[in-house]
């Protein structure tokens, strides 16, 4: 596959990241990427350096603005309405059913998502936790205010769960597909609005 209107780090990046998301981290060489990209090894070390930097670069330019969206939704939503759980569960949920729907290869993203939970890279799970590692906590501390018996090791499992199931949704291969004739912006809405619902009963349940 070529990209010839994108720049040599913009091919590199979606090449990659396609192979990240069809054969993890570890199977995917370098070489299979510059393939992909129609590019020679000296451009991946002259952008990138190593194959560790590579993989870091796929999350950040997707993962940055998720978290700058989703962090101003979250502001808005502790303005706009104090103490309400299900206007912060959405400013969490929506940035990330927006981003998987994102034609130039947000839903390639997800399943990379899903490779980063399924195989063992403690590399990749430091750098992914130093650099994100602030938004779900900036989460907890406005939800902490909507669940006020809730303790924080209980806050932070069902953080947790919301973050799995919303993955799952994000990858769009459950029991509810899109129906003929519903966009794809109609059924992300119906999404985000049940999954929403469902965590924040989740939130809500009495903590054993």
């Amino acid at each position: 596959m070529t990209l010839p209107h994108f720049s040599t780090k913009d091919r590199i990046l979606y090449a990659a990241e396609e192979l990240f998301a069809q054969q993890g981290f570890a199977s995917t060489s370098l070489r299979q990427v510059t393939s992909r990209a129609d590019v020679n090894i000296a451009a991946v070390n002259y952008h990138f350096g190593s194959k560790e930097n590579l993989v870091n670069e796929v999350f950040r330019r997707r993962m940055d603005d998720m978290s700058r969206e989703r962090l101003a939704a979250l502001q808005r939503a502790v303005e706009a309405h104090p103490g309400q759980l299900e206007p912060i569960l959405a400013a969490f949920v929506e940035p990330a059913l927006a981003m998987a729907q994102d034609r130039h290869g947000g839903g390639a993203f997800i399943r990379v998502i899903a490779r980063a939970y399924a195989e063992s890279n403690d590399s990749l799970r430091k750098f992914l936790s130093d650099q994100y590692g602030h938004v779900p906590r900036e989460f907890a501390k406005a939800l902490v205010g909507c669940v006020p018996g809730l303790g924080k090791e209980d806050l932070y499992w069902r953080l947790d769960f919301l973050s799995g199931a919303l993955t799952y949704a994000m990858a769009d291969f459950g029991l509810i597909k899109r129906p003929a004739g519903v966009s794809e912006a109609n059924h992300r809405q119906r999404a985000a609005k049940a999954l929403i619902r469902f965590a924040a009963a989740g939130f809500q349940a009495d903590a054993s």
